[in-house]
């Protein structure tokens, strides 16, 4: 398979071949980019421009302090509460709350700066992946081989730059309705089995083949998110 500064990240996350390839390109780009928020790019005034008006999301905030200085990320949060401040929130209030303020401020309870970029990011990802697909067998063979495709990449491999695909977008929509899809089935025969084990006709067995886990795997494919259990009460009967 031939790589050059495009392919390589793309390799990387395909060649495991388990779960969503998309979400480990997505956890890898996000997680570069906090680091970087958090790093270099603390000073870059074009960049704190940005991040004062745009702000964070709760997930990326907690990426951001896990990953970064107290420091880095004390000096983040000043210069965006100050343009807060000014821009929304004064400290002597008019009389009336003022529409276009209002309308600014839920723009910004819903913006991230860090989702802005991942957005941009995973679409040019997409496009190289399409390109990969057409004209590399190698790859074409390594796509096919994935675990899954979780619903909101799917959504996105089909979606982002239909025309770049041409005439293999009925093939390549196959292959990928092949690794979602079949995934989506087994996650509700196994969900169905999980659910089985409750019934009372089912009284004393403990022939979960494989599905205790179901629930957690299922909200992945659903969300692209990964949720930790312990485990603890998990498989007792509810009364």
């Amino acid at each position: 398979m031939q790589e050059n500064i495009c392919s390589i990240p793309i390799n990387d996350v395909f060649m495991p071949k388990d779960r969503c390839p998309m979400c480990r390109m997505r956890d890898m780009l996000e997680q570069r980019k906090a680091e970087y928020i958090t790093g270099s790019a603390m000073m870059e005034p074009s960049v704190r421009v940005q991040t004062n008006q745009q702000g964070f999301c709760f997930r990326h905030f907690e990426m951001m302090v896990r990953l970064g200085k107290r420091l880095s990320n004390a000096l983040i949060l000043e210069s965006h509460l100050q343009e807060i401040s000014e821009q929304f929130v004064p400290k002597t209030a008019p009389k009336k709350p003022d529409k276009k303020k209002m309308a600014g401020l839920e723009a910004l309870i819903h913006d991230c700066f860090i989702c802005r970029d991942l957005k941009q990011n995973m679409e040019n990802m997409v496009r190289i992946v399409h390109a990969m697909w057409i004209n590399e067998p190698e790859f074409r063979q390594l796509y096919g081989e994935q675990q899954y495709i979780c619903l909101e990449h799917f959504y996105l491999l089909m979606n982002v730059d239909q025309k770049g695909l041409g005439k293999n977008y009925q093939a390549f929509y196959e292959e990928t309705s092949r690794l979602t899809g079949g995934y989506l089935e087994r996650l509700r025969e196994d969900v169905h089995h999980f659910c089985s084990m409750f019934d009372y006709r089912n009284s004393g067995s403990n022939n979960f083949s494989g599905t205790r886990d179901s629930i957690e795997r299922s909200i992945e494919f659903l969300t692209g998110g990964v949720i930790e259990s312990d485990g603890a009460g998990d498989y007792e009967e509810e009364e």
